[in-house]
C-alpha cells in the first residue's frame, strides 16, 4: 500500500508512530505537509501539486488536519477523495467535528446523549441563556476552540454573564453548556477505530483546573467502558462520518455525556495510558477497507 500521512511536522509522535507502524508492516508511507498542496480543480485532471509537481498517487491517506488549518485541509482531502483515494477520515467529517456547534447538532438529531447546550448571538437575554441550561455553574467554550483552550468555568450568574458579554464583545461565538458536577473534573476518552472501540482512557484535571486536557496537566490511566459508552462513542462516530475519532464523554447521573469528538485525535496519551498499539490498529483498519476497495473495482 502506497499511503501519505497528511501532516505538518513529520516528528510529532502520532505522525511517527503511523509511519513507523506504516514501515513495520512493509508499506510504502511518506508524510506530506498539505500546508504545501495545491490543487488543480478541473474535470479532466483533478490533481494534487506539491513543490511544483504532480504528487505520486496513494492508495490511502491519513489527514492529521490541525484546528486551526481546517478549511485549506480540507480542501486538500477533498481532492484526494476527487482520485478515489481512501482516507481514513473524509473531509466532509472532519468539517463537521470541527464545527462545534453542527457537530452537536448532528449528535442531538440522533439521540447521542449530549450536556444541555446553548447558543446565541445576542447578549440582551443573557440570563435565559443561563437559565436554559440549568443556571450557574455553566461551562462556555469558544466554538473553534481546541485542547481545552477556550473553554472556561463560571460558577455565578455575575461572572457568566461577563464572560459571554467579553466573549460576544470580540465577535467570538460561543457554546454555553451546563456543568456535570458529577464527574469531578474527570472525562473519558473512547478511541474509535472503523466500528469498534479499540482503546479508552480516563483522564483526570489537574488540582486547581476542571478541563480534563493532557496538554492541560491532566493525568490519564487506561479505563473500561460501559456497554453504554461503547455504543454512545459508536453512535457519535457513526453520525458525524468519522472512521478513526477520540471520543470525549464524561459519566454522568443520567448517562454518558459527549463533550466532543476530535477527528485528528493524539495517539501519545492512549498508546501511554492502556499500553496499546494504536497506530498499528489504524494501518490496519486501512489495509481491511482498501482490499475491500480493490475487490469492489475488481
Amino acid at each position: 500500500m502506497k499511503l501519505a500521512i497528511l501532516s505538518q511536522d513529520a516528528s510529532l509522535y502520532s505522525t511517527s508512530r503511523l509511519k513507523a507502524a506504516a514501515d513495520a508492516r512493509g508499506h510504502h508511507v511518506k508524510v506530506v505537509d498539505y500546508m504545501r498542496c495545491y490543487i488543480n480543480v478541473s474535470s479532466d485532471d483533478p490533481c494534487v501539486m506539491y513543490a511544483g509537481k504532480h504528487l505520486e498517487h496513494y492508495d490511502a491517506i491519513i489527514p492529521r488536519v490541525g484546528a486551526s488549518n481546517t478549511f485549506y485541509g480540507t480542501a486538500i482531502v477533498r481532492q484526494f477523495e476527487l482520485t478515489n483515494t481512501l482516507t481514513a477520515n473524509g473531509s466532509q467529517a472532519i468539517a463537521r467535528s470541527r464545527d462545534k456547534l453542527r457537530c452537536m447538532q448532528i449528535l442531538a438529531k440522533e439521540k447521542v446523549g449530549l450536556p444541555v447546550t446553548g447558543f446565541a448571538h445576542s447578549t440582551q437575554d443573557t440570563d435565559g441563556l443561563i437559565n436554559m441550561v440549568g443556571g450557574p455553574p455553566v461551562v462556555i467554550k469558544l466554538i473553534e476552540g481546541t485542547q481545552g483552550i477556550g473553554v472556561v468555568l463560571a460558577e455565578t450568574y455575575a461572572s457568566a454573564k461577563s464572560m459571554i458579554e467579553a466573549f460576544r464583545g470580540l465577535s467570538a461565538h460561543i457554546l454555553v453548556q451546563e456543568y456535570i458536577q458529577e464527574a469531578q473534573g474527570e472525562d473519558i476518552r473512547a478511541f474509535v477505530v472503523g466500528d469498534k472501540v479499540i482503546a479508552a482512557m480516563r483522564r483526570k484535571a489537574a488540582k486547581g483546573e476542571f478541563r480534563a486536557n493532557i496538554h492541560r496537566g491532566a493525568k490519564s490511566e487506561s479505563v473500561e467502558l460501559t456497554d453504554e459508552e461503547i455504543q454512545t462513542a459508536l453512535m457519535a462516530c457513526r453520525a458525524v462520518g468519522l472512521k478513526v475519532a477520540g471520543v470525549d464523554m464524561l459519566r454522568s447521573k443520567s448517562g454518558p455525556k459527549v463533550l466532543e469528538i476530535n477527528s485528528s485525535p493524539g495517539l501519545q496519551g492512549i498508546e501511554s495510558a492502556t499500553g496499546i498499539d494504536v497506530a498499528g490498529a489504524i494501518i490496519h483498519y486501512l489495509e481491511e477497507n482498501l482490499d475491500s476497495v480493490r475487490a469492489f473495482e475488481g
